[in-house]
């Protein structure tokens, strides 16, 4: 995700992108035995994917330079840069809101631990179908709990995206909550 790129590679490749009028998605770093993979992901302002192969290769070629003369890896790499193809991630908040109504494949970078344990639980939806479909960040004592909800009556909270049903079939939700059962944030996105 755009968060989790190295601030040193974030600095050193994202005014390069930016000049060519693209914005920086991801970077990813494979290493291991040499030459190690750095994977960048670029795309439109319009985040709709239409960047050509040959602007990514004359990004590529720019960003090269930087980096090299950076000496900002210190192993041998193979630099791929490329644009969001049918596999898009989800990196940014923009690409979270452009899936809104779409169906998502989720995979995480980490393992996904599931503590067997039950420290604490409550219920969470409305009065009608509600289901959770992936719970996210299950460190210390907040749990994030993204869905999908036909309830009218889904509690969210101040300041959310969406407080209300959007219609269609399903409304997809975030929610974070603490361990003492209080609802931090939910907001509503339209499935």
């Amino acid at each position: 995700m755009y968060r989790d790129i190295p601030e040193g590679l974030r600095i050193l490749i994202e005014p390069v992108v930016e000049d060519a009028g693209l914005e920086l998605v991801d970077v990813t770093i494979t290493r291991g035995r040499p030459p190690w993979l750095l994977r960048i992901t670029i795309d439109t302002r319009e985040a709709d994917g239409r960047v050509s192969v040959d602007r990514c290769a004359e990004v590529s070629r720019e960003i090269e330079v930087h980096l090299d003369a950076a000496e900002a890896i210190a192993n041998a790499y193979r630099l791929e840069v490329s644009s969001p193809g049918l596999d898009r991630i989800l990196a940014r908040e923009k690409d979270f809101s452009a899936a809104c109504g779409s169906e998502v494949r989720i995979e995480t970078r980490r393992p996904l631990v599931v503590d067997p344990v039950v420290r604490w639980g409550t219920f969470l939806g409305g009065t009608s179908d509600d289901n959770s479909v992936v719970v996210l960040n299950t460190t210390g004592d907040t749990v994030t709990i993204m869905g999908r909800s036909r309830s009218l009556d889904f509690p969210t909270s101040a300041g959310a995206y969406r407080t209300g049903f959007g219609g269609g079939t399903w409304d997809g939700f975030v929610a974070k909550m603490m361990y003492f059962w209080l609802l931090h944030y939910k907001s509503h996105c339209n499935w």
